[in-house]
């Protein structure tokens, strides 16, 4: 979904030159949000800083319709035997990092395993986008400027469906707010400028593509440096799993509890059927044959989307400044 060239270290925050924000009110395309926070106890000269930031693109509009789709093609490539040849090559590469979550939460390695591969190839592919923007430009949903828009190119003067784009602009804005909101939490807790902290174009980040107030509740420095980084795997695989654990994954849930917890994580039906394949043909013996393909159980799960997504660049989290 984004750029796959490696970077590394050298765009973790405090290790650039810094680029100095225009002391100056921000630009008017982002006074909804940056009022919104305000009032929301956020320190508003902090909040100005930040929007005010050249690096950060003004607000040019945010269309939106009524329909929510997500193609189940676009997880079918992850089941080919290609993909689940890596997918086991992921959990025996950093065995003992699952095995250390699995003892703390119960999580199977397998389930970790998956996961971590469907979301950014067990590291390789994490996001070039920076999620900063990204979710501010979701909070402006229901900015009212932006709002009529949608509603003038979708609905028209039909009441009905003007009634329902604002009711499609408040499920986009409202999930989202939060995480902008948790931008700031994460800054203090890394010390760094969340600017520079790139991701996917949903606006999730790191090796397990969570979002910031999940990273805020669940982040955990598994391999014991002193921070939480979710670029590394052993922190992710940590993070993860004690995400997994906190929503009620435990030894002998049913199936259908089992899609529930994943629901969680990724609220799509496909992406819970994928990860559930994927974790059973990891903890099956290897194929002999080339060409053996894994069932996907194709029970429907609601959908939606609270904690993490998409693939995309191995980044590091913000370092801390000094």
């Amino acid at each position: 979904m984004t750029s796959r060239a490696p970077l590394g270290i050298a765009l973790a925050i405090g290790l650039l030159a810094p680029v100095v924000a225009r002391a100056e009110e921000p630009a008017a395309s982002w006074s909804y949000l940056v009022d919104k926070l305000a009032a929301d106890g956020i320190d508003r000269e902090r909040v100005v800083r930040l929007f005010a930031d050249p690096r950060m693109p003004p607000f040019t509009g945010l269309e939106f319709s009524l329909a929510v789709h997500e193609s189940r093609a676009l997880y079918r490539k992850l089941l080919r035997p290609r993909s689940l040849a890596a997918a086991r090559r992921c959990r025996a590469e950093f065995a003992p990092s699952f095995a250390a979550a699995e003892r703390a939460t119960g999580v199977p390695t397998s389930l970790i395993a998956a996961i971590l591969h469907v979301e950014t190839a067990c590291g390789r592919h994490t996001g070039s986008t920076p999620i900063v923007y990204r979710l501010a430009r979701l909070a402006m949903a229901s900015e009212p400027a932006n709002l009529h828009a949608n509603i003038g190119r979708v609905a028209g003067t039909d009441p009905e469906l003007a009634r329902r784009m604002r009711e499609r602009a408040r499920h986009l804005e409202v999930p989202v707010y939060p995480e902008v909101r948790a931008i700031f939490e994460l800054g203090d807790r890394v010390g760094g400028d969340t600017l520079t902290l790139r991701g996917s174009t949903s606006g999730a980040f790191g090796v397990p593509q969570c979002l910031p107030t999940t990273y805020c509740r669940y982040a955990s420095d598994a391999d014991g440096d002193g921070r939480a980084d979710l670029f590394d795997v052993p922190d992710a695989a940590a993070s993860c799993a004690r995400y997994l654990a906190a929503e009620g994954w435990r030894k002998g849930l049913s199936p259908s509890a089992q899609r529930a917890v994943i629901w969680r994580y990724n609220r799509s039906d496909a992406y819970v059927a994928t990860v559930l394949a994927i974790a059973r043909a990891i903890d099956a013996p290897a194929p002999t044959q080339t060409k053996s393909r894994v069932r996907v159980n194709r029970q429907v799960v609601k959908r939606g989307h609270p904690c993490a997504n998409r693939h995309a660049s191995r980044r590091r989290l913000p370092a801390k400044a000094g």
